[in-house]
């Protein structure tokens, strides 16, 4: 079973629906590994011509790398690359490959002795489904070599191939989610995307119905809806006490905007909503949630900060739900796609 579900996710299904995602914006473009010992792997977000850089961290087990590089106050401006991965902190080191391919390429900041890549990243906890392989370096150079302009894949790749949702009860009450990606296009030119790898101790909530699309599943394999869990006072302590902490949510947002670090932070912050309109609970002391925010610059008109910041928002969210849809079962964990149809009476 093992060789047949890993064998499905080397050759990923296209993007659900007609949405680009976050190569929607000019000069972005993404590419993913998936590890082929286990459900795992790295997502890369390139920026190659430099974009302005932002970061909110709201969730309280965060594994990243260069997040104080970010600080409105500090020097660098510009990020060339957001890496993505699985392996909580073992996969960090993917973020050294894809230094290593824009190194190549002459891609970096300025310095006496060369040029330095600037990579940003972060990494969800995956570890021990299916084993205990983990992204390295050589994952992210791969999923940079392999990055494109090509409408986003979602699903069971890259950074979430071993992405779950609905762990308040444990791993075996769980549900499959992955990468979602969806963008938006103002008439005046502005746009803004989304790129989420969702991995969360919640459910996963569509905002527009207010209905669970994914989450937690009762003792009969039905949705138990995280919510009315919660009012009604579970138990939820997990046993082993590390059972079911496998989580964080990972975002990278994208602009045409012409944004300061400033800016780019507070739209980091108002993009990090969509994660609690579309997870329940969200910002957990479990989760690592965090929000990348890249503007390349290429719209030269006027942006209402708070517009783009409520857009941002938005976006994340309806990424966030299409992870859920786009995702397939894996090991035993079931998706959205596998829960079973309730029988319509016969008329």
């Amino acid at each position: 079973v093992l060789a047949v579900v890993l064998g499905s996710m080397s050759e990923p299904s296209p993007s659900a629906g007609q949405v680009r995602g976050l190569t929607a914006i000019d000069g972005i473009r993404v590419g993913h590994h998936t590890l082929a010992e286990r459900p795992t792997g790295c997502t890369v977000i390139l920026a190659e011509a430099g974009a302005t850089g932002g970061v909110d961290v709201s969730g309280g087990a965060p594994a990243t790398r260069e997040t104080d590089l970010l600080r409105p106050e500090n020097l660098v401006q510009q990020v060339h690359a957001v890496v993505l991965s699985g392996g909580s902190a073992y996969g960090l080191d993917a973020a050294s490959g894809v230094m290593r391919y824009l190194e190549e390429r002459g891609v970096g900041y300025p310095v006496r002795s060369g040029i330095v890549p600037i990579v940003v990243g972060a990494s969800l906890l995956d570890l021990g489904l299916g084993g205990n392989a983990r992204p390295s370096a050589d994952c992210g150079y791969r999923a940079a070599k392999a990055a494109s302009g090509a409408p986003v894949t979602e699903g069971n790749v890259g950074a979430s191939a071993g992405a779950t949702v609905g762990k308040l009860l444990g791993i075996e009450h769980a549900m499959k989610a992955g990468i979602g990606s969806f963008d938006l296009a103002l008439p005046s030119g502005l746009q803004v995307a989304a790129l989420v790898a969702v991995n969360a101790v919640g459910d996963i909530v569509d905002p527009a119905t207010g209905e669970v699309v994914a989450g937690v599943r009762d003792a009969e394999g039905h949705l138990a809806d995280a919510r009315r869990l919660l009012r009604q006072g579970v138990d939820r302590r997990p046993k082993p006490p590390t059972e079911g902490r496998d989580n964080t949510t990972l975002g990278v947002v994208a602009t045409n905007a012409r944004l300061t670090k400033v800016e780019a932070t507070k739209v980091a912050q108002m993009a990090n909503d969509g994660f609690a309109r579309a997870l329940y609970p969200a910002h957990t002391p479990g989760d690592g949630d965090i929000v990348f925010v890249l503007a390349t610059g290429s719209h030269d008109g006027e942006v209402d900060l708070t517009v783009l910041g409520a857009l941002a928002a938005d976006v994340v969210a309806e990424a966030i739900v299409r992870s859920a849809r786009a995702a397939t079962g894996v090991l035993g964990i079931p998706a959205l796609s596998d829960l079973r149809k309730p029988k319509i009476p016969e008329r």
